[in-house]
């Protein structure tokens, strides 16, 4: 019973790896409609990757998800700074064209 049983387990495994390294997509619509009119559609697409695979194809949007990664939430106040920066040395050249002018 336990052979047979670790068997199964080792051939989940292998098939669990083998999604993971060449990654998995599902992709569905469900549209409701009532009297060939169409009233809602849900567009499905879901992937099932590693993550080295996903950053393989394009896929790291959790790194710059402020709410996931700390290192986004430096760089989202990073960019506030640099914003209020610009701000800044921009009213400094209004300032300094005005000066000229007078």
């Amino acid at each position: 019973m336990s052979i047979q049983h670790s068997a199964q387990s080792s051939n989940v495994l292998e098939i669990l790896e083998k999604i993971l390294d060449k990654g998995v997509v599902i992709a569905g619509d469900i549209k409701v409609s009532l009297a060939d009119v169409e009233l809602l559609t849900i567009k499905i697409r879901l992937i099932v990757a590693s993550v080295d695979k996903a950053k393989e194809i394009g896929l790291d949007w959790w790194e710059s998800d402020p709410y996931l990664s700390t290192k986004a939430k430096s760089l989202e106040e990073e960019n506030r700074l640099l914003k209020q920066e610009i701000i800044q040395l921009k009213e400094g050249e209004v300032l300094e064209g005005a000066n000229e002018m007078d």
